[in-house]
């Protein structure tokens, strides 16, 4: 990369090496006033004479492509204004797809030569269109022009005008290409003739504010000259450019949008240059290591925030601000407090094996199996549509005999478990018609022929079937015939029929609240229905682009609609919907992988975890689901050992919530039944941990009938604590005094100085040297001689050097001198100290430091002992280390005193022989 330092910014302008450049761009025309190039998040879109790139999308234009615009809320949908005077919106598709041959839609301004067109920055739909005569906005979902023709009443060339359309004032001319900045007022203008750049307070156009000239031929805003606008502390402006040099020629420039920086390294700006054979992107980067929010405030979103109709009626909104930057790994980023849960097969005893005639094909939209806390129903293939019931409470090896089924004469559509009654099990058909059965407590002892009863209203063969939360004998079904009907149980009646799905309808989810219902279907809609007001969808929207499956859930208590689809590559996505705002599209997603079966979702309410898997998976994807950006807070994958049918999860008072277990599933392999256990890691297992496991809602238990909710009613679940009565919860756990391992370096950097260091290792290298057992001379009190301090000295200096080096046997050798002068000073007494020394492996003047004395008094040793072997406890943040230290100070002092009082109790002659 080549870097260019920015004058009064301190940032820095990188050109990307060649292998981030687009090659073999021909570029079109530069004869019009508008871009040639322009960027969202995911495509760059430049005009050419022929398509000669070979990663390049081309749109058939019959004339001169004289601007483009992306929309801020569609990187996919891009508008060009031409000189045959129309105006074309393309649904840009990806490159494995057939692009589209003509435009989505086609405005024909008929205005002459059409110079500029412009989305509108807050509404959607709202686009302005500019030509030599004036100026025009159009409502594009409508396909109606707003305004008419809007002109100057004294046109001047280079002249500046404003212009409110909504109420026929006057125009903001094209010649001046003029770019608002961080304040609404204040705008960037280029005069291309006379070379400089402006700066201008709309509210005021008689003149400028500030100008800068320049030398360049032709001049981009937001281009290779950088401009920023300063505001002095005596309240003036000014203009700073700072200069980025290429060696090739401009053709045009485009500005990335925000959302799509690379914050990791600190990215503030970029740009795409066009040249007359590349596309090269200008990175410009702040040198700074870490993330810094002063760089990255909030950014303008991918959501409008009102319609090109409330708009034209006078509204002003804003859009709302995001904070989705791209973040690199490194950077500061939320984390999700079960990012390290752990998936794990329970013990083989509560495994049921030997499963033999599973049926591996049932359709995308059944999960697969069922179960509830007592047992587990299981497709067989079999002819007739049969159905095995095993019980959990008799795990173990099944027989090789035939073993009890239902038998539904038909194959098996979808099949699911009454959530209020856990006998009750119903089926779906290929023959339209829906069964319900009964199981004998105690599980199956025999076949089963006849059910209890038998729904019919269906005209096409059953798609998937869903109990209400909340309503006892309520049931959903989605059809071939294109609808969604209700059920109630108690009666066998259906009791509402929605309609207004176009395509296969893949999944369907009740709300939280049990009042409304989302489905997602095949035509790439996602629809909320109202069931007790209307059989038409209330909300739809758009929903993933893949047609392979999908599904539905809700999330965040009913504020968001999640889906797992595929999108436009029949990659596996996740997506995140508004509930209030289907219209608006995804809020956010997420990528898994790329696998042909749809990911199965399970949500968790009490910790916002979901969990997916997919059939014929090995892997198990978990997130929490959080309602503000990052929005998908990925968490620890289980995989399991081989592919598996699927996952069914139990109620929450299944968990074993003493060893943090947050959900309990049943795994179906090809020949096994085991239950997962899904566990967070925590280190006080001994507290009951509220903050994982608040107030559960007891939806195992009907909160009113189906006929109550027919007429009206709504029921919530009353909600229990899964605390056992013996257990703490840890917010309240008593609070420890917190425990030091090792003490704060502050004790070695800070409080010590450099001569207690040096002496600390001086004493620990005299420790090691040798075996205390052994006989030394000293211990004769006879001294020693100069040959054996010379060996001990040589063994001390190569020690030293291996720890300290130079700086290490360099003290060693004043310490020696040090104790050397002392002794032949002292005499006698000299001697019998260096030996007392030698043998404590302390020197006199270190242990008076250590118990800080400065005269040797036995009350004032002890005192000072006990004070600093106390503080020194472990149990208070000491160490046994220093503790020795201090014990090993008294040996030597009491040694030292032991030494004084022989040598006063001598006679003096003797002392002075001695």
């Amino acid at each position: 990369d080549f870097r260019f330092r920015v004058s009064n910014a301190y940032s820095l302008c990188c050109l990307r090496s060649q292998k981030g450049w687009i090659a073999n761009v021909r570029g079109g025309s530069i004869s019009s006033q508008g871009k040639h190039i322009k960027s969202s998040c995911s495509l760059v879109a430049f005009n050419t004479d022929q398509a000669v790139c070979p990663s390049s999308l081309s749109f058939p234009v019959p004339d001169l492509v004289t601007d483009l615009d992306f929309s801020p809320f569609d990187d996919y949908l891009l508008a060009t204004c031409s000189a045959d005077e129309t105006v074309k919106l393309w649904r840009v598709c990806d490159l494995d797809q057939d692009q589209p041959s003509n435009a989505e839609v086609t405005l024909s301004a008929a205005d002459g030569r059409l110079e500029i067109v412009l989305f509108h920055p807050v509404a959607s739909g709202l686009l302005a269109v500019a030509s030599a005569r004036g100026v025009q906005v159009w409502d594009v979902t409508r396909d109606t022009a707003l305004t008419g023709k809007h002109t100057p009443s004294a046109f001047i060339p280079t002249t500046i005008t404003a212009l409110n359309t909504r109420f026929s004032l006057v125009f903001n001319y094209f010649k001046c290409s003029l770019q608002p900045y961080s304040d609404a007022n204040l705008h960037l203008c280029l005069q291309m003739r006379q070379q400089e750049v402006r700066l201008w307070d709309s509210r005021k156009l008689s003149s400028s504010l500030i100008k800068q000239q320049t030398d360049s031929f032709a001049l981009h805003v937001m281009g290779f000259h950088g401009f920023s606008v300063v505001c002095k502390p005596d309240l003036s402006l000014s203009l700073s450019v700072s200069h980025c040099l290429t060696d090739v020629s401009t053709r045009g420039v485009a500005l990335v949008p925000k959302l799509a920086l690379d914050v990791s390294c600190c990215e503030v700006l970029r740009l795409m240059q066009l040249t007359d054979n590349f596309i090269v992107p200008i990175s410009y980067q702040v040198p700074r290591k870490d993330f810094h929010a002063d760089l990255y405030p909030d950014t303008v979103g991918h959501t409008p925030a009102m319609t090109a109709e409330d708009w034209w009626k006078g509204e002003n909104k804003q859009v709302l601000t995001s904070s989705g930057l791209v973040m690199g790994n490194s950077m500061d980023s939320p984390s999700s407090k079960f990012r390290h849960i752990q998936g794990a097969v329970l013990h083989r005893d509560t495994h049921i094996t030997n499963l033999r005639g599973l049926h591996l094909t049932t359709p995308g939209e059944c999960d697969g199996f069922c179960a509830n806390d007592q047992r587990v129903a299981v497709p067989l293939a079999i002819a007739g549509g049969q159905i095995a019931v095993f019980e959990l409470s008799q795990p173990g090896k099944l027989p090789d005999t035939a073993l009890p089924t239902i038998q539904n004469s038909v194959n098996v559509a979808d099949f699911c478990w009454d959530p209020f009654d856990t006998h009750k099990l119903v089926v779906a058909g290929d023959d339209a018609k829906i069964r319900v059965w009964q199981i004998p407590k105690g599980g199956l002892t025999e076949t089963l022929t006849e059910p209890e009863r038998v729904l019919r209203g269906h005209t096409e063969k059953i798609y998937s079937i869903k109990f209400h939360p909340h309503a006892s004998g309520l049931l959903a079904s989605s059809s071939y015939d294109l609808t969604v009907r209700l059920w109630n149980l108690d009666t066998g009646e259906e009791v509402k029929r929605l309609c207004g799905h176009q395509d296969q309808i893949f999944g369907m989810a009740w709300s939280p609240d049990g009042k409304l219902l989302a489905t997602v279907c095949k035509d790439g809609k996602v629809r909320l229905y109202d069931p007790r007001k209307s059989t038409l969808p209330v909300q739809e929207g758009p929903g993933p682009e893949g047609q392979r499956g999908a599904r539905v859930v809700w999330v965040c208590d009913g504020k968001y609609l999640l889906v797992s689809g595929f999108d436009s590559r029949s990659e596996r996505q996740l997506y995140l919907f508004s509930a209030e705002s289907l219209a608006s599209g995804s809020v956010a997603s997420a990528p898994a992988d790329v696998s042909p079966s749809t990911l199965i979702p399970f949500y968790d309410p009490d910790t916002s975890v979901l969990i997916l898997t997919g059939k014929g998976d090995t892997r198990v994807y978990i997130y929490e689901i959080v309602p503000e950006a990052p929005y998908f807070m990925e968490c620890s994958s289980f995989h399991s050992s081989e592919p598996h049918k699927g996952l069914c999860f139990l109620p929450k008072a299944e968990c074993d919530v003493c060893d943090v277990e947050v959900a309990r599933a049943i795994r179906l392999g090809k020949t096994t039944i085991e239950p997962v256990a899904f566990r967070v890691p925590r280190v006080k297992k001994e507290f009951f941990q509220d903050d994982v496991f608040p107030e559960t809602a007891v939806w195992w238990e009907a909160a009113l009938t189906a006929a109550a909710w027919l007429s009206g009613s709504n029921g919530q679940h009353r909600k229990i604590s899964l605390r056992p009565k013996d257990m703490m919860p840890v917010s309240e756990a008593p609070k420890e005094a917190p425990v030091r391992k090792y003490l704060p370096s502050s004790v070695y950097l800070e409080e010590k100085t450099d001569e207690q260091k040096k002496e600390e290792l001086l004493s620990a290298m005299v420790a090691k040297l040798g075996n205390r057992e052994d006989p030394l001379p000293q211990e004769s009190y006879e001294g020693v001689d100069e040959d054996e301090w010379a060996k001990y000295l040589a063994q001390i200096i190569v020690m030293g050097a291996q720890v300290v080096g130079r700086a290490f046997a360099r003290a060693l050798r004043q310490e020696f001198a040090a104790s050397q002068a002392a002794a032949e000073a002292r005499g006698g007494a000299g001697r019998q100290s260096a030996a007392a020394s030698s043998f404590t492996g302390m020197t006199l003047q270190e242990a008076q430091q250590i118990l800080n004395i400065s005269t040797l008094t036995p009350e004032e040793i002890q005192k000072n002992y006990e004070h600093l072997f106390k503080v020194n406890d472990k149990a208070v943040g000491g160490s046994f280390y220093l503790q020795s230290k201090v014990a090993r100070a008294k040996e030597r002092l009491d040694e030292e005193l032991s030494i004084q009082q022989q040598h006063q109790s001598k006679p003096p002659d003797q002392q002075q022989q001695t």
